[in-house]
């Protein structure tokens, strides 16, 4: 609390505590946040197309085309590479130019405290009502007038959806671009396609589609077509079986060893041999433990890994029967075995799996 306090006393003096400054700003010498002259104004520019009543996409697609870095882009070129932005392309995403436009920094003000911990100790943060949110009014130079941000606001929520549903269906945040490795959106819950792509057609990914139940079924049929399959199981077995018997006959050979070397040491004890003699023979039984143990472990790990490779032989063969058996592709298959499904320009795809050892190649063309 004395932290947060401390923190909160600073933000009313005007001093800016985020180590990145939102597009648009930049910190000046004595720490306060001020318009950045490079930006600023393409900041100021979005929030009028937004008042004039374009789209969020729209506005992308307009950033595309008079070449502006994203935001990433642009911090990296600053020498400020806080962000990976080798999927960007200079292709600003929608989700972006949203959240700029209901940003109330640019207006000035700054907003803290819009978020609190779960629980104590968690890093999972929950969204706050807004009247319990700490807003500095005057904090810093506005970059748009509120009247702009108001109309910007008001524009863009008549393409907003609030009551949106979610959608769910089978590979539901498992399919991605092939060309750009974005997530790949459903249209009309019909067709995958690369939003990413749209704001150009010289994209290589732009106009890449692919029909839901299509790619359902080539994902299944590549499923079957790249099973290995799980033979050789009944000798598995015999090999472990074998391995487990020697194994416990080492670990006998251990025990006696040791049961020899204490009987060695009650005859000595009870005066039945000298110490030269207890000490020489002593210096054999300890030889052979040594032998005996080394030979102990190498034979352990052999088991163990023998038995690894017995169970997964089992996993095998109950995918490919259970692969095997199925008509159509399945939620309990997809999250047992799919990772991501990538799709390429020329009606390839691309199969990730989450459990690579179960088939033979990784990728099969659809």
């Amino acid at each position: 609390m004395k932290t947060k306090s401390a923190k909160y006393a600073k933000m009313r003096r005007g001093e800016y505590q985020s180590v990145i400054c939102p597009y648009g700003y930049r910190k000046s010498a004595d720490g306060r946040m001020e318009p950045d002259g490079d930006v600023a104004g393409i900041v100021r520019q979005i929030f009028e197309w937004a008042a004039d009543g374009n789209t969020a996409a729209e506005i992308t697609r307009k950033l595309y085309a008079m070449n502006i870095p994203t935001p990433g882009e642009y911090r990296r070129d600053k020498g400020k590479d806080h962000y990976n932005v080798s999927r960007t392309h200079g292709v600003w995403s929608s989700g972006a130019v949203l959240r700029m436009l209901e940003d109330q920094r640019y207006i000035g003000t700054y907003v803290i405290g819009k978020r609190r911990v779960q629980e104590i100790g968690s890093r999972r943060m929950k969204l706050k009502d807004e009247s319990e949110w700490f807003k500095i009014p005057d904090h810093h130079p506005a970059i748009v007038s509120m009247d702009l941000f108001e109309k910007a606001n008001a524009s863009i929520r008549r393409f907003s959806l609030p009551n949106k549903k979610r959608r769910d269906y089978l590979l539901r945040g498992k399919v991605f671009c092939g060309c750009c490795d974005h997530a790949m959106s459903l249209r009309n819950g019909a067709w995958f396609y690369c939003r990413h792509s749209e704001v150009a057609e010289n994209l290589p990914c732009h106009g890449v589609r692919v029909k839901m139940a299509d790619l359902e079924q080539a994902v299944l049929e590549t499923i079957r077509a790249q099973m290995c399959p799980a033979l050789g199981i009944d000798s598995s077995k015999d090999k472990l079986n074998l391995q487990t018997v020697q194994q416990a006959e080492h670990e006998e050979k251990l025990r006696s060893i040791q049961d020899s070397k204490r009987q060695l040491y009650e005859q000595y004890a009870l005066g039945e041999i000298d110490l030269e003699t207890y000490q020489e023979r002593k210096a054999v039984y300890d030889a052979e433990l040594v032998q005996a143990r080394n030979v102990h472990a190498a034979i352990t790990a052999q088991t163990r890994q023998i038995q690894s490779d017995y169970e997964a032989k089992l996993k095998q063969r109950e995918i490919v029967q259970e692969v095997g058996s199925a008509d159509t592709l399945t939620q309990a298959l997809i999250d047992r075995l799919i990772s991501k499904v990538y799709i390429f320009p020329g009606d390839r795809i691309e199969i990730a799996y989450e459990m690579q050892d179960v088939f033979g190649v990784k990728e099969m063309e659809g």
